[in-house]
């Protein structure tokens, strides 16, 4: 798996856990939207700014990014179909 692929991977497990949408997620980030989704599909290659700022919203150290997901993290699960609000803290 190269960093690309690990890190889309990370971002998308971290995210869908949290049970945050696509879309509120980039704004939590200050990414747009489309952008988070080809940085997902790992058509993108994001700058250590942008790491940063994703890293900030889901809360974890930049370092989690690139750790090597487990076997049993899998491809998450898809949230349900629709906007998402974010849950209270």
């Amino acid at each position: 798996m190269d960093a690309r692929e690990r890190v889309a991977v990370n971002i998308r497990r971290l995210r869908v856990e949290r049970g945050v949408s696509q879309e509120a997620f980039a704004v939590d980030a200050g990414v747009d939207r489309t952008y988070m989704s080809r940085i997902e599909r790992r058509l993108e290659n994001p700058t250590v700014t942008v790491l940063e700022k994703i890293a900030a919203a889901l809360g974890v150290e930049i370092a989690a990014l690139f750790a090597d997901p487990g076997p049993e993290d899998g491809a998450p699960p898809s949230l349900p179909a629709g906007r998402k609000r974010r849950k209270p803290a």
